[in-house]
């Protein structure tokens, strides 16, 4: 039961640092709508792979601030490989769908697709290196 608890703390811990990075490139990307327009135009599949690569990024700025797991009694680490970008997936979907019944204009990343490749990007990154 112990690791159960573990796994999910585990996965949520990872989902929350993801999607704090999401709700950051999402800031970025309303402050910088420009630089972030050319990136939009460029297809779903392209879009798709800018949003890897800047989940990629957070990746790695997140395994230097954070170089170890966030929940250390994990016996099942690469459970957050599959949990948390769905978790984070979610959450920005549901954002999404909270900005557009407020009348405002949503980004790509605020849908469940582009988040969970963000999210599923930077947990490869904190899979890969965090020791």
């Amino acid at each position: 039961m112990e690791d159960l608890l573990a796994v999910i703390f585990d996965a949520v811990a990872e989902a929350f640092l993801a999607i704090a990075g999401e709700i950051l490139v999402s800031l970025l990307a309303r402050v910088y709508k420009s630089l972030f327009k050319a990136i939009l135009e460029l297809g779903q599949v392209a879009t798709a792979a800018c949003v890897a690569l800047l989940g990629f990024l957070t990746g790695a700025c997140s395994v230097i601030i954070f170089p170890h797991p966030l929940i250390r009694t994990t016996k099942m680490h690469g459970v957050s490989l599959i949990l948390s970008p769905m978790l984070a997936g979610l959450v920005m979907s549901q954002l999404g769908r909270l900005l557009r019944n407020r009348g405002a204009r949503t980004i790509q990343i605020e849908s469940f697709v582009y988040g969970f490749a963000f999210a599923l990007a930077m947990a490869v990154i904190r899979f890969a290196f965090v020791q």
